[in-house]
């Protein structure tokens, strides 16, 4: 008898969840006000992070930006006060655990506490598994999957303390369907996606409903980090423009959205990855060239490690 009561329980509570979903698709939720909170972006010194932390700061946030770039963070600070925003930077290595607590208590003690952690640091390779050194599938760990559990732990007590709070972490596309010659790369952002629904069942499940997680996997934007890179059928599966890519990350991050695929089109592929054979999935990323989407990148890493080796 409990067993059927907590089965239609169940049915009542996923009929619910369902209709509110439904709702917030054709309804958004109003948006948060992020005004005076302290919002730490890594990987911040250019492209997508740069551009949020700029967006951030529009909207009244205070920014911290966090990179191993000190010119570009010098940059990104400047175009934060030029919109009259307040922009702290320091330079970090995420993937060094201790330098990522020593700069943490460094933002505690002359910024306060981060209300909104954005993990978008990120590199790649792009080469097969037998390419790739050692200390390359390392740094890709480190830089893309380890450094977001680090900052993370640094940053969710105070957020737990307040039940006030937001960790946003960066996944991709490559981490829900794998591709060839991103062995690291995906792996990382498997990790990546897993860790951050992980700790949105830990904070559903302790009671703190005013942390928010939100997990961002894009599909391929035009950043530099894929130049040359390109899917086949761009109709059905396009490459992605940064800003306009970034104003919808920051609306999923302003309505407390906990997940968002961009395009649109990865949702079904992640569902039919999940429902058809194997076999078929590889038809299906045949048919999207996937398997080849990273040779032009490789072709212009050889030509980039060529022309070093020749000024050398």
């Amino acid at each position: 008898m409990e067993l059927l009561v907590d089965i239609l329980i169940l049915l009542k509570n996923v009929a619910v969840a369902f209709l509110l979903s439904w709702i917030n698709f054709f309804i958004p939720r109003r948006c948060k006000c992020v005004k005076g909170e302290i919002v730490l972006v890594t990987g911040a010194a250019s492209g997508m992070g740069c551009d949020m932390i700029l967006e951030f700061a529009k909207l009244g946030a205070i920014t911290v930006a966090w990179d191993v770039n000190s010119h570009g963070l010098e940059d990104t600070k400047q175009l934060v006060e030029a919109v009259g925003g307040k922009c702290y930077t320091f330079v970090c290595d995420v993937s060094d655990r201790k330098q990522v607590k020593q700069v943490a208590d460094q933002v505690r003690r002359q910024v306060g506490d981060v209300s909104i952690l954005v993990n978008n640091a990120g590199v790649v390779f792009g080469k097969k598994l037998l390419e790739l050194t050692d200390e390359e599938i390392e740094r890709t760990m480190g830089v893309n999957l380890m450094a977001q559990i680090w900052t993370t732990k640094e940053f969710l007590p105070s957020m737990l303390e307040n039940n006030h709070g937001h960790v946003v972490n960066m996944g991709s596309s490559a981490g829900l369907v794998g591709l060839s010659q991103l062995v690291d790369y995906s792996t990382s952002k498997f990790g990546v996606v897993g860790f951050t629904q992980t700790l949105n069942y830990e904070l559903h499940f302790s009671g703190h409903d005013g942390v928010a997680t939100t997990l961002v996997c894009p599909s391929f934007v035009k950043t530099g980090m894929f130049a040359g890179c390109k899917m086949e059928y761009p109709l059905i599966l396009p490459d992605l423009e940064q800003h306009p890519t970034v104003m919808r990350i920051m609306q999923a991050i302003l309505t407390n959205q906990t997940e968002i695929y961009l395009p649109r089109m990865v949702y079904p592929m992640v569902a039919l990855k999940h429902v058809i054979p194997v076999a078929a999935m590889k038809e299906v990323i045949r048919f999207f060239r996937a398997h080849k989407f990273m040779e032009p990148f490789s072709r212009r890493k050889n030509m980039d490690d060529l022309q070093i080796n020749t000024e050398e």
